[in-house]
Formats: structure tokens, C-alpha cells, sequence
């Protein structure tokens, strides 16, 4: 016959070793890994990040309270102690993938947002029209010259 190219999905899918994003709860926000997958709703996650205080405690959690991510930890055996997970977390950078990725960029963004004063967001406004006068001066230029 013929040679069948074949492509895998690109859907991130519930596995051991998928790195999760916790959202509710006190580890809100925080990274752990899927451990061992309880049934259809729950797994077991641990977050051996290399922060204590971005460390997720091994824990049964829904699964509707995880965001999956695309970073994986290849090869984690199923229910993995805590020191494996912490070793292969390391090994893999993950803390490093994470804090490039454009999604931890734009969360730590919208964080500084949130945390701006009154008079640190009229700062922004102003700079913004600033900017917003620049470019359309410059526009004006192009279209002039055309």
C-alpha cells in the first residue's frame, strides 16, 4: 500500500508527568506535577518546585481545579516519591521553561497590574497617550509624504 502519514494530536492531554497549573485553593497559581492519576476526576499532584514557597504539597486534587501546561516530565514513573519528582523537576528546568513561556509572562504582567497605586496608573495612562501622539504624528508624516 501506500505510506500513511501519520500525525498526533497536539491536545494536551492527563498524564504522569504533565506539568499543571493549580487554580483555586491556597496553592493558587502555583506549579506541581501529575504523579499517578486517581480516576476520571481526581489525580495525585506534587510540586517539587525549587521555590519553598512555590513548592505545592503532594495532594489529591480535582481534576477540573488544574490547568494542564505543555511542559512534561518524560519518563516519570507512576507515583513517584517526592525526590524523583524534585530530581527530574531540576533536570528538566522546568521553574526556567515556565518563566520564559509567553503565559507565566503575561500572568506576572497582569500580577504588576494588579498591584499598581492611583498615581502609578495615571503614570501608565499618560505615558500611553504619549505614545499613542508619537505614532500617529509619525502616520501623519507617512501619509503626508505619499
Amino acid at each position: 500500500m501506500g505510506d500513511a502519514d501519520i500525525k498526533t494530536s497536539s491536545w494536551r492531554l492527563v498524564e504522569v508527568g504533565r506539568v499543571v497549573l493549580v487554580h483555586g485553593g491556597p496553592s493558587d497559581g502555583k506549579l506541581a506535577t501529575i504523579v499517578e492519576i486517581i480516576d476520571h476526576k481526581r489525580a495525585l499532584i506534587d510540586g517539587s518546585s525549587t521555590d519553598s514557597k512555590a513548592a505545592v504539597p503532594r495532594q489529591s486534587i480535582a481534576l477540573a481545579k488544574l490547568i494542564l501546561t505543555p511542559l512534561v516530565l518524560e519518563k516519570l514513573p507512576r507515583g513517584a516519591r517526592t525526590g524523583v519528582v524534585k530530581a527530574q523537576w531540576e533536570k528538566a528546568g522546568i521553574d526556567a521553561k515556565w518563566q520564559e513561556s509567553a503565559w507565566a509572562k503575561k500572568r506576572a504582567q497582569k500580577e504588576r497590574r494588579r498591584a499598581l497605586t492611583d498615581f502609578e496608573r495615571f503614570k501608565v495612562m499618560k505615558l500611553r497617550k504619549q505614545t499613542r501622539f508619537e505614532v500617529r504624528k509619525s502616520l501623519a508624516k507617512v501619509k503626508a509624504a505619499s
